[in-house]
């Protein structure tokens, strides 16, 4: 079969970008910056704490942009660091962290498990497998960069 992958890849691009354009108007509509939504996304999804640098390579954030939201956060009583080790560090959920990061976070965890839940499980597992197989495609032919 013969594809024409400049469309393809140019359709995939754009559908990716809307979807990060979503994403980002329901961190407005939440009033919450993108950083702060996916640091907030990470916590509620792992259980209201999470090792400073697994919210890094869960979120896709570099570790400058997670430190620099983490303070914020940190400043506004949404979190606080507690140490793990010599050098690792934990941000956990204050009590009004959980109550933000629930209207917040969880209303988004919320949106996206009703997308799921109305596709046949089929249709689930074929996303998830096409989507994984891309990245660690793309992840392997990053490597020769």
């Amino acid at each position: 079969m013969n594809y024409d992958l400049s469309k393809i890849m140019k359709r995939h691009n754009h559908l990716c970008s809307e979807i990060e354009a979503v994403y980002h108007e329901m961190s407005l509509k939440l009033g919450l910056s993108d950083s702060a939504m996916i640091i907030l996304y990470t916590l509620y999804d792992n259980g209201e704490d999470c090792l400073l640098q697994d919210i890094c390579r869960r979120s896709g954030l570099s570790k400058q942009t997670v430190n620099s939201a983490i303070r914020k956060l940190e400043a506004e009583g949404v979190l606080y660091l507690e140490p793990v080790g010599p050098k690792a560090k934990n941000a956990c959920l204050t009590e009004t962290g959980k109550r933000l990061a629930k209207q917040t976070a969880g209303r988004v965890l919320q949106i996206e498990n009703e997308i799921f839940a109305s596709w046949p499980y089929e249709n689930v597992q074929k996303y998830l497998e096409l989507t994984e197989a891309f990245l660690l495609a793309l992840k392997d032919k990053a490597k020769s960069l």
